[in-house]
């Protein structure tokens, strides 16, 4: 099973009202279970340059599995796997990529947000990311 539209468009919505709320205008990147791209937003006012961040955000999460920045553990000096973060054209390993699951705990997707400090793009990517699972059942 992979993200519906109508989930991606749910996941956007949440997190622009997200955005909305804390004031930082976000690039928002939805993809599927095989890392494609499903939907994308870029919110007026959003960094240019944020919306590749946002792509590689979701993309790192939808390919591993995990929060961007738990690969970025793997990642750091002294980790289990120097140089990962050079993989797969590039990933982005820190906060703000999310895995959104289905109601099997499988990968249905992910949500990758960036244009604010990481703290706030980690917390657009939550609401997104709960906004789709509770609709879905999705767990963890």
């Amino acid at each position: 099973m992979s993200i519906t539209q109508p989930q991606a468009d749910l996941a956007i919505a949440a997190a622009r009202r997200a955005a909305d709320a804390i004031g930082v205008p976000m690039n928002i990147a939805v993809l599927d279970d095989g890392a494609n791209l499903k939907a994308f937003a870029r919110m007026d006012g959003a960094l240019l340059g944020s919306a590749d961040i946002a792509l590689g955000k979701a993309k790192t999460a939808a390919l591993f599995g995990f929060n961007t920045e738990v690969i970025g553990e793997f990642c750091k000096p002294g980790g289990t796997s120097p140089g990962l973060e050079n993989t797969n054209g590039g990933l982005v390993v820190f906060a703000g990529g999310i895995p959104v699951h289905g109601p099997d705990g499988r990968v249905i997707g992910a949500i990758g947000i960036s244009g604010g400090a990481v703290a706030q793009d980690f917390e657009v990517a939550q609401a997104a990311v709960a906004a789709v699972e509770a609709q879905t059942g999705g767990a963890r």
